[in-house]
């Protein structure tokens, strides 16, 4: 039997090498850095994509893996803490504590988004709890699933950006909106939440200012990286109040990197049509809009927003041309 969940392994490199740098110190723990901001988005043009979507082997090694990522997030927050007790903020720490952001980001997004659409208060469920908490980011949840999954791509959704938002904008305006969102959908879950992350942080404020501030640190890149998800995900493709939601209405990207990486979430229309379905089972669809890179090549080109609106307005055009 084809084991078609191995190439989903590549996801937890991350990860386990921002865990073993951490441990061993030095300028070696900003190697991460330069594996997804540098390596990564060459290898993801030279893999190429591929629209190959046969229903993936089914079963535990999939579900493993999501959970595996879920684990990974609060171990390499301890192992930053740990590295902060010993080190200090030296300049090396800051490179750790950038890539301890990147590593969270990327493994929490997967297991966050994956694991909190099962059934709530699951232990997968959970899971995601503990992922979000350790980057600060408990309400995503709930406003995830019961804003966005119900709004996407209409103007009342925070996380959909329009047309000419730039990267920047849009953080500084999702985030508050996310959490009057959550705590209009769930108000007593979203104010316990804020209660138990204000009293994290106070905790680590007595432990000591550089152990603040190292949670802040990669919390911060953590949630970057979650909105430039959000941001480039839904760009510019609005829907009517009531208009019908579709494929057209969500970017999708089929480059394998990112697709091996993140565990299918650039299949993201297929999520959205039925947002239950798990990562393996996801599809691809061709009305949808198709990203002109995979989500490591847009990093860079959203920092660049006159490139980033130009190439993405052209790719809109371009891929509505081939669905006629």
């Amino acid at each position: 039997m084809e084991h078609r969940w191995l190439p989903h392994l590549w996801g937890l490199v991350t990860p386990a090498v921002t865990l073993f740098v951490l441990y061993i110190g030095g300028w070696w723990m900003a190697l991460p850095l330069v594996i997804l901001l540098g390596i990564y988005p060459l290898l993801e043009v030279a893999l190429g994509t591929s629209s190959d979507t046969n229903v993936l082997q089914e079963g535990r090694a999939h579900n493993l893996i999501v959970h595996a990522h879920a684990v990974f997030v609060p171990v390499v927050l301890g192992m930053l803490l740990w590295r902060i007790s010993l080190d200090g903020l030296t300049f090396p720490v800051v490179g750790g504590i950038l890539s301890a952001g990147l590593s969270n980001g990327a493994s929490g997004i997967v297991s966050a988004h994956e694991l909190g659409h099962r059934r709530p208060n699951s232990p997968s469920w959970w899971m995601s709890r503990m992922s979000l908490f350790s980057v600060c980011y408990l309400h995503f949840t709930t406003e995830h699933n019961h804003t966005h999954h119900r709004h996407w791509g209409r103007e009342v959704d925070p996380t959909s950006s329009p047309w000419g938002r730039s990267i920047y904008a849009h953080i500084l305006q999702t985030i508050p909106r996310q959490i009057r969102g959550a705590y209009r959908a769930r108000p007593v879950d979203t104010r316990n939440s804020l209660l138990l992350e204000s009293a994290w942080l106070v905790g680590l404020m007595f432990l000591g200012w550089p152990f603040l501030i190292a949670f802040l640190g990669q919390a911060f890149v953590a949630i970057y990286l979650l909105e430039f998800v959000n941001y480039i995900q839904h760009h510019g493709l609005r829907r009517g109040e009531n208009e019908r939601a579709n494929a057209t209405h969500a970017w999708e990207s089929r480059h394998l990197l990112s697709r091996w990486t993140l565990m299918e979430l650039p299949l993201h229309p297929s999520h959205h049509l039925k947002s239950s379905t798990r990562y393996e089972r996801l599809g691809v669809h061709n009305e949808a809009p198709k990203l002109p890179f995979g989500y490591y090549g847009m990093f860079w080109l959203a920092l660049i927003p006159p490139v980033f609106s130009k190439l993405m307005k052209a790719q809109h055009v371009r891929s509505l041309s081939l669905t006629d």
